[in-house]
């Protein structure tokens, strides 16, 4: 595509250099520029664009968008000037990319807990309702029939926006997304077209990033101001104490679900067990019996936030119901782990206070006999919620085993001993950095009717250190353990 038709209608920026030139992609990545890409010199939380701008000329950037002039730079490369790159960046990569959310039913789904699941709910709804579907999120992304590992629960907008052409051109009629709040605080998702936004609740997570829980709050509300009017649709949760915050002064249609408020999409008659979960949906004059195998009354939250999305597109309660009680479990999301033994192993991705506390409610309304929770906390991340989870630990488990998650740079054993802070009752903790060996002893310390839940990593497939990134899967490790 020609520089002049993808700077046409962006106002605010300078051009030194001609605008005929062919640009062949758009990149914030100096690694992955190729000749004729045009290089985006972004300042990062941790780096600086405009260090890698000689990286990228030298790989064959023809253009560069930067906050400043070089008169130092090779003339045969266009400079593009603003103060603003962040908008910019998506402005530019949605023209190139040719605005592709336009084309699908684009749904965003923000929220502390529960986004992995929803979306995988929306996604499998769409599938049946509408056609294939994207997903871009924490697990995976997936583009017509390929998957691929997700490298963060929302990527960049370019990345973004590339993956959405990609969906389109394969033929995908809707995508589905998670939406971080550093994301929205990033502009990652800035210039994409969404149809419905999906709040599920907010408590204590990510305080390293935003300053105090009213911060969080307004990153997630970012969201709902994409909404550009009232053919769009947010979708709420009425029990969380957050949503007057998140949803103040939309121009969107609201649905709204919940249990103990007043709501649009409520959920009666709740009846859980460990094969599943029965309930009567309502809406205005409807009632429905809906049958799931998840277990876990968050999972009920779940299932009426992709309720509200279905009946956001006009679909019926009844089509939306059948569907949606053949939907079976998310990689990671208190996944039960198939045994020799017979085990009542589960590996769930709760890292967060609220995650952890409803994982544990759910798994004690269930147990036979003892209840043993395996966790840690990620290292460079807020270290405000470790003795909060050590207490959620002690308080919801009959034993408790605390070894590392993703240490990162810092000490496993310090971070230990700030999750033990929170801890009343000693006696029943043990302590073991080695996350594999924790698992061992966790196995083998069950009895028949014991419950284990190893949290904190679901879905993942490695472990980080300071200098290494390393292989590791707890769903393998269990297994392994239990020959």
């Amino acid at each position: 595509m020609k520089l002049k038709k993808i700077i046409k209608h962006i106002q605010n920026i300078e051009v030194k250099g001609s605008k005929d030139i062919e640009v062949t992609g758009i990149t914030s990545n100096s690694k992955t520029v190729v000749p004729g890409n045009l290089f985006i010199a972004k300042k990062g939380i941790t780096c600086d664009g405009s260090q890698f701008i000689d990286e990228a000329i030298e790989a064959g950037a023809s253009a560069i968008l930067t906050d400043m002039y070089n008169p130092f730079l090779a003339k045969n490369v266009v400079q593009l000037i603003s103060k603003n790159i962040s908008f910019l960046e998506g402005e530019i990569a949605n023209v190139f990319y040719d605005d592709p959310s336009k084309s699908l039913f684009t749904v965003g789904v923000t929220g502390t807990s529960g986004k992995t699941t929803t979306t995988y709910m929306i996604r499998y709804l769409c599938e049946k309702l509408i056609g294939n579907t994207g997903l871009i999120g924490t697990v995976e992304w997936i583009v017509g029939n390929q998957y691929f590992p997700s490298t963060m629960t929302t990527p960049d907008i370019i990345t973004n926006l590339k993956l959405m052409r990609d969906m389109r051109d394969s033929g995908s009629q809707a995508c589905v997304m998670e939406v971080s709040s550093h994301a929205l605080v990033q502009r990652r998702v800035d210039t994409i077209d969404f149809d419905v936004a999906v709040f599920t609740n907010l408590s204590r997570d990510h305080l390293d990033y935003h300053k105090d829980m009213e911060d969080y709050a307004s990153a997630k509300a970012r969201l709902f101001y994409l909404l550009k009017d009232d053919s769009k649709t947010a979708v709420l949760n009425a029990d969380s104490e957050w949503t007057p915050v998140v949803a103040k002064d939309i121009r969107a249609k609201k649905i709204t679900y919940g249990i103990t408020n007043l709501a649009d999409v409520t959920a009666q008659d709740i009846l859980l067990s460990g094969q599943g979960t029965k309930f009567t949906v309502c809406y205005k004059e409807e009632k429905l019996s809906f049958s799931s195998p998840l277990i876990g009354l968050f999972n009920v939250y779940n299932l009426l936030a992709a309720i509200s999305v279905g009946l956001s597109k006009n679909f019926s309660l009844g089509k939306v119901v059948e569907v949606l009680s053949s939907f079976h479990e998310v990689p990671g999301r208190l996944q039960r782990v198939a045994n020799s033994r017979g085990l009542d192993i589960f590996v769930d991705y709760s890292h967060k206070p609220d995650a952890l506390e409803n994982v544990l409610k759910t798994l004690n309304h269930i147990k036979k006999n003892k209840l043993i929770c395996l966790f840690g906390c990620g290292g460079d991340r807020d270290q405000g919620k470790r003795s909060i989870m050590g207490e959620i630990g002690d308080k919801f488990s009959d034993e408790l085993i605390i070894t590392s998650d993703n240490p990162r740079s810092e000490d496993p054993l310090e971070i230990i001993n700030q999750i033990l802070s929170g801890v009343q009752d000693l006696s029943k903790v043990i302590v073991e950095p080695d996350r594999k060996l924790a698992i061992n002893l966790a196995v083998k310390k069950m009895s028949k009717g014991d419950i284990l839940l190893i949290a904190g990593k679901g879905h993942e497939t490695y472990q980080i250190f300071s200098n290494s990134k390393v292989k590791f899967d707890d769903r393998m490790i269990a297994q392994e353990s239990c020959k």
